[in-house]
């Protein structure tokens, strides 16, 4: 009896010891006097796999920041996840990442489906989550207490590109093609908003599952419609599939994205070169600008990630989280969640590789302008419209 006993007693023991990290971890506050924990969910297999540069993009910054001797002492430990664009994978990864490794704040995340999904759950715990990787107004109206975005809503986005498409363009019929979910129908209402306003309709609106492989029956639609422009609210996999059917069955309309497929050379290489000519929006610089930032950060990128394809849906990954390391540094050494809070909302007319970015503690939606860029030869980038503002924006009304 008294071996088993002693078994037991040290079987107690291991456990106990493993268990400590884990129940430290979920206790918060998420950092420690060495080490911020920061975290990111992504698609990094699955349909919207070419958007898991994202997630990787936010490492590399936070590689930087680390080889320039962390902040304030304190290096950045970060987590990926990938969630293969589903809400309930990104709930299961989200939580590992708040109960087992007591993370300090999120950034980044794609998919609109999967943030709406975990948004009341990071709240509730108390998590700060900087630069969600989309853009819907559901985010941060109302004011989400710990939620910070960067990115211009779609919603604005989309005011935006119709404008373009019909003042510039001189679209007479134009057609929707938008992802069944949040991301697709707020870039949709932004585009209706814009076509009310100048007195048209869409001549099609038509949704798309996620997964769908067959659109040759929805192509057909637009096609039969007559659409002179279609603007496009979905995956890279499904804009890829899209135009491949398009070119099937002779039908070229002027295509027109957010800036979510604002990639060209990942873009045209999926779509077989079919790319070129497609109008998208924009919210930062081209990938070979020479801002000293981006020249620093692709530098940095040549060296730490050389497997890496420098692109935009990568460095945007740096992009939406610059801004949670502008606040730690703000806050100093004597960090805790309500004085980086305090940070973010005090962040004004501050500018990284993005946007212009302004919080305060009644207004989360930090910028609301877009570039309007044109894939050129070669997968190049064209200017047709700098930052321009949607004047139809009620938010802001």
């Amino acid at each position: 009896m008294n071996w088993k006993k002693g078994s037991l007693i040290v079987v107690l023991i291991v456990c106990a010891a493993m268990m400590i990290p884990a129940l430290c971890h979920a206790g918060r506050p998420g950092f420690d006097a060495k080490e911020i924990r920061v975290a990111q969910w992504g698609p990094q297999t699955g349909p919207a796999a070419p958007w898991g540069s994202v997630a990787r993009g936010s490492r590399l910054l936070f590689d930087v920041v680390n080889e320039e001797g962390g902040i304030h002492g304190r290096k950045i430990t970060y987590f990926i996840r990938d969630d293969q664009y589903n809400p309930a994978l990104c709930v299961a990864a989200v939580k590992e990442l708040v109960e087992r490794k007591g993370v300090f704040a999120f950034v980044g995340g794609v998919s609109s489906a999967s943030g709406m999904a975990v948004k009341d759950y990071l709240a509730k715990n108390k998590v700060i989550w900087v630069g969600p990787a989309t853009a819907v107004r559901e985010y941060v109206f109302p004011v989400q207490k710990y939620l910070f975005a960067v990115y211009p809503l779609y919603e604005d986005e989309a005011s935006i590109l119709t404008k373009y498409a019909v003042e510039k363009l001189k679209a007479k019929k134009i057609g929707f093609l938008y992802q069944n979910d949040a991301y697709g129908k707020n870039g949709l209402a932004g585009c209706k908003q814009r076509m009310d306003a100048l007195g048209m309709k869409l001549v099609a609106e038509i949704p798309v599952e996620p997964g769908e492989k067959d659109l040759a029956s929805q192509m057909l639609r637009f096609k039969n419609a007559e659409a002179d422009v279609v603007i496009m609210w979905v995956s890279p996999t499904i804009a890829a599939i899209s135009l491949k059917t398009c070119a099937t069955i002779g039908f070229k309309p002027q295509w027109i994205s957010s800036n979510t497929l604002s990639d060209y050379p990942l873009m045209n290489m999926i779509t077989g070169g079919l790319w070129e000519g497609v109008i998208t929006g924009a919210m930062g610089h081209t990938p070979d600008s020479d801002n000293p930032l981006m020249v620093k950060y692709r530098e940095a990128a040549k060296r730490l990630t050389p497997k890496e394809r420098w692109g935009l849906f990568y460095y945007a990954g740096i992009l939406f989280a610059e801004p949670l390391v502008e606040a730690l540094k703000q806050v100093g050494p004597k960090l805790s969640t309500d004085a980086c809070l305090a940070a973010l909302n005090s962040i004004k007319d501050w500018r990284g590789i993005g946007p212009e970015i302004t919080w305060s503690v009644d207004q989360h939606q930090g910028s609301d302008s877009v570039q309007i860029f044109k894939c050129g030869p070669k997968s190049s980038y064209e200017l047709l419209q700098d930052f321009t503002s949607n004047d139809l924006a009620t938010w802001k009304k």
